[in-house]
């Protein structure tokens, strides 16, 4: 059996669990969900397996009588098993008016969006860069990419610093790779032309 990791795609590209046939799969909401810092796990169990799931983290919640207070643990029947505990209800809140956003929309509309936004980005930095400056470690093939693009430079802890400081948020990853990722529902051609211009601008300096 294999456990996929789905916090870079759900929610930006469509993942087809049950028309692949996957077994098992984990991910957060805080990433291209929306949820922000904090927000709720999740779980997903193949439905023929939900009945022999034997979680890693059983928790009250997901006994077969919760307010039983047996000795015994005893899981509950299908998807319930992997219930751990009391979920945040703050952090839950927060997390069903973010999900709010997809009513109506398309994951294949999304991912049409971010492949976009992603190839226009890239052909703002090409345009506002100096070539000598930077360099795209992000695949070209659009079946190669997820919602997000790396750029490559000798200082790029420094240029992360100045991009923030100027408003454009990306990530930093040691040693020298910028990261920016692309939410379709709300990040709009002209932020990302933006972005491009003020790195362009930091690279120039």
């Amino acid at each position: 059996m294999a456990v996929w990791d789905l916090c870079h795609s759900a929610g930006a590209l469509p993942v087809g669990l049950d028309e692949h046939g996957v077994d098992l799969a984990v991910g957060c909401t805080y990433k291209y969900l929306n949820g922000g810092p904090g927000s709720p796990a999740y779980l997903y169990v193949r439905r023929e397996l939900q009945d022999r799931f034997d979680s890693p983290l059983p928790g009250w919640n997901s006994h077969v009588e919760p307010f039983g207070m047996r000795a015994a643990y005893e899981p509950a029947a299908g998807a319930l098993r992997g219930r751990v505990g009391t979920p945040d209800i703050l952090s839950m809140l927060a997390l069903e008016a973010a999900l709010d956003v997809w009513d109506g929309v398309s994951i294949e509309a999304v991912r049409a969006k971010s492949l976009a936004l992603t190839d226009f980005f890239l052909e703002c930095v090409a345009a506002y860069a100096p070539a000598d400056r930077v360099e795209s470690v992000t695949p070209e093939a659009h079946a190669e990419r997820g919602s997000q693009v790396a750029l490559r430079c000798d200082d790029a802890g420094d240029v992360m610093k100045e991009l923030i400081a100027r408003g454009v948020v990306g990530d930093f990853r040691h040693p020298d790779v910028l990261r920016f990722g692309f939410t379709p529902l709300y990040v709009g051609f002209g932020d990302v032309e933006r972005a491009a211009r003020v790195l362009g601008d930091v690279l120039g300096r």
